[in-house]
This record gives structure tokens, C-alpha cells and sequence, in this order.
């Protein structure tokens, strides 16, 4: 066996130049640095800020944790807000996500245009939040709003965003308009990339289409579960543009996310109060997504 020699040793070595690791250095550092600087960077003022009285122009006054013990007993909207925040998310993930699962398998199986079918579903998912709250403000206002002027009777309209017993629903309905088509997406990307022959043996051995579903090509979607499980607690918990398009996030409407930018924004001096409101969304955030991603990877390893 012939030996290599020495010069094509080093040069196999030397796969990367100088100009090489410069452009990687460049290409990698410059998102590292703005990840770092708009993203990680205020999530730690925030966490410090938490611990302190600040009106944002004169001194930082360190309290420490009264911010937390006066959110937790002496401020009223805070409940509400959080009971709306857990409403939400259970809404998005055990009645948007699984609506968009069953569109993704109808449109999976062949359905006659089922490309007019996918374009038109997922064509809400371009609209942010706030152009669905105006949306909702049209088809659902009281007095020229598109359900009233149909169902509705004109001596009494219902009062579908001033009511605060119907308006978080309605809201709820219009974010999974958008959620629903998102959701559809990934997961009819997930059900082309499953092996037909494991469809094929199923079908061989007696397996109906609902076993066939949940028993082979539901268990092969796992990386998709993982993603659609992110996506719906971090949209459940950041909802902030469609109710502030709407009244504000008042009157029934109250989140977590209002009430951060009520008291950093809208009120002098809060800024250190709003900031423990954000690491209350921030820790329960992380909560939920380091739980359920732990327990699908542990999944993934015993299978």
C-alpha cells in the first residue's frame, strides 16, 4: 500500500484557507452577535430590571423582590390575564392544532383541488395578528359588522368584542384562523416525507386507515410534533397584536403581553414592574417548551 506524502497530508489538512475562515467567522458572528444583542441581551435587562424601581431616565433603585410579591398579591389584572394566557394555549393546541392536523391529512390524500385547498388556508399565515384583529373587527362589529348584518337583530346586535364574556373567544377563533393553515403546512410537509411501503405492509397485515394513521404514520411525525408544540405555546403566550388591535387588551381581552407594555409603555416609573411581568411570560414559556421538548426526545430515544 503506497504511502501519502507529506505535501498531500497538508493539504488535506488545510481544507480551509484564511479567506475561508474569515467569511465563516463573518457569516456565523454577525447573527451570533445580533442574537446576542436583540434577543439575549434584553432578556437579561429584563431579568435585572425585574429586581428594581425604574421610571427609565433617573436612578435604578434596587428592590428586589417586591416587584414579584406585589404581582402576585396586590395587582388585580395579573390573574385574569394569566387565566386568559392558559386559555389561549389550551384553545391553539387542542382545537387549532389538531383541525390543522385533519386538513393536512384530507389534503394529503388527494382531494380534488387540493392545491386551491392548501393556498387558501395557508394564505392567512402572511397576515400578522394585528391585520387579523382589524379583520375581526369587520366581520364581527356591532353595529356594521358582517355577522350582525346577517344573524343579527338590529334592535340589539350581540356585542362580540365589547362583551367580555364572548370577546376572548372570538379573538381565540381569529388566531387559529391563522394558526390552523401554519399548523396544515407542516405537518403536510411531514406526511410526504413518510414511506409509503410502511402504509403498504399496514394495509397488509388488516390495519384500517385510522390505525394505519395513528399507529405508523402518526408515530413517524415526531420532529413535526416537536416544532408544532413550539410554535403553539410561543404564539399562545406572545398573543399581543390582535387584542391590542382590538380594544387594547381591555374589557376581557387582559394577557400577560398587555400588561407588560401597559406598565413599560404606558406607565411612568413601572418599567421595573413590567420587567417581572415579562420574566413571569418568559419562565412559564420555558416551562412548557423545555417540558414537552424533553419529553419527546426521551420518546424518541426508547422507540
Amino acid at each position: 500500500m503506497a504511502l501519502t506524502s507529506p505535501r498531500r497530508a497538508r493539504r488535506r489538512l488545510r481544507r480551509y484557507t484564511r479567506r475561508d475562515l474569515v467569511v465563516l467567522g463573518v457569516l456565523l458572528g454577525i447573527p451570533v452577535l445580533l442574537d446576542l444583542a436583540i434577543v439575549w441581551g434584553p432578556t437579561l435587562a429584563s431579568i435585572g430590571l425585574s429586581f428594581t424601581s425604574w421610571d427609565g431616565i433617573g436612578d435604578i433603585q434596587w428592590v428586589g423582590t417586591d416587584n414579584y410579591r406585589n404581582l402576585f398579591t396586590n395587582y388585580p389584572p395579573f390573574w385574569p390575564a394569566a387565566r386568559h394566557n392558559v386559555l389561549w394555549l389550551l384553545f391553539l393546541g387542542l382545537v387549532a392544532t389538531p383541525f390543522g392536523l385533519l386538513l393536512a391529512v384530507l389534503i394529503d390524500r388527494g382531494v380534488r383541488f387540493s392545491r386551491f385547498y392548501q393556498s387558501t388556508i395557508y394564505l392567512p399565515v402572511v397576515l400578522s395578528l394585528a391585520i387579523v384583529g382589524f379583520i375581526a373587527q369587520l366581520i364581527l362589529g356591532t353595529d356594521q359588522g358582517v355577522v350582525n348584518t346577517i344573524i343579527g337583530p338590529r334592535e340589539s346586535p350581540v356585542d362580540w368584542l365589547g362583551d367580555s364574556d364572548l370577546n376572548i373567544w372570538m379573538m381565540m377563533i381569529a388566531a387559529s384562523w391563522r394558526h390552523t393553515g401554519y399548523v396544515m403546512i407542516l405537518y403536510l410537509a411531514g406526511l410526504k416525507s413518510v414511506d409509503p411501503a410502511l402504509k403498504e405492509a399496514a394495509a397488509i397485515d388488516g390495519a384500517g386507515a385510522r390505525q394505519t394513521f395513528f399507529r405508523v404514520v402518526f408515530p413517524t411525525l415526531r420532529p413535526v410534533n416537536v416544532i408544532v408544540g413550539v410554535i403553539t405555546v410561543i404564539e399562545a403566550l406572545r398573543a399581543f397584536d390582535i387584542v391590542y388591535a382590538v380594544n387594547k387588551g381591555r374589557n376581557g381581552l387582559e394577557l400577560l403581553s398587555v400588561l407588560i407594555t401597559d406598565n413599560i409603555i404606558g406607565e411612568a416609573g413601572r418599567i421595573g414592574f413590567g420587567s417581572a411581568i415579562a420574566v413571569v411570560l418568559l419562565t412559564v414559556s420555558l416551562g412548557f417548551i423545555v417540558t414537552f421538548l424533553v419529553q419527546e426526545l426521551r420518546g424518541a430515544r426508547e422507540r
